[in-house]
């Protein structure tokens, strides 16, 4: 039976496999569903995602480094929050409850920021990411409180501080994607600023 935000509470304990995600075409049209760990076995089925980019007052970016208990990408380094949205359920306001079951946080000003599609095999895992992405920016200004079964740990960074932490640590495999392709939004969110 697909989930949804009434059927399945914050920290439901149901495995992964059971959480149904939004299948779409080539054009982001959706065409049915599937299962999430099935939808993430090669090939991969495409399907629709989000991706969060929040930055504080000083305009650095909240990264996440997400747990070691995750079934994919686990301890990794990555955006603010990425996730799927339950079938039906709008980009936006899937980003929104995630970024606060996942940090404890509500994003404010967050805005679309476009839309990138993909296809990243994850060699560690097997695991396939085929996703028709929605991109979303936005500030945060209260304290985080990341659930730990999600987050490993939290850091906000300047461009500068991005760069020499992509260099030393492991991101996700789309982390580079969804970067690229949310500049334009990330820039004008921050005035304009070159730096990123």
């Amino acid at each position: 039976m697909p989930t949804s935000p009434s059927t399945r509470p914050i920290g439901d304990p149901r495995p992964t496999a059971d959480v149904m995600l939004e299948l779409v075409d080539e054009h982001g049209r959706t065409i049915g569903t599937a299962e999430k760990l099935a939808a993430h076995q090669a090939p991969g089925q495409l399907h629709r995602a989000f991706s969060v980019f929040l930055f504080d007052t000083e305009g650095r970016m909240l990264l996440q480094r997400r747990a070691l208990g995750k079934y994919h990408s686990p301890g990794v380094w990555s955006n603010t929050c990425c996730g799927h949205p339950y079938p039906g359920e709008p980009p936006f306001v899937a980003a929104a409850r995630r970024t606060a079951e996942e940090l404890g946080v509500a994003p404010s000003l967050m805005q679309e920021a476009g839309t990138v599609r993909y296809n990243h095999p994850d060699p560690a895992s097997g695991l396939v990411e085929q996703e028709y992405n929605h991109l979303f920016v936005g500030q945060v200004s209260a304290a985080c409180r990341p659930d730990p079964e999600e987050v490993g740990e939290i850091a906000f960074v300047t461009a500068e501080e991005l760069a020499a932490l992509r260099a030393s640590a492991t991101f996700s495999a789309w982390f580079p994607t969804v970067l690229e392709a949310a500049l334009p939004a990330i820039r004008k969110l921050n005035g304009g600023s070159s730096r990123w």
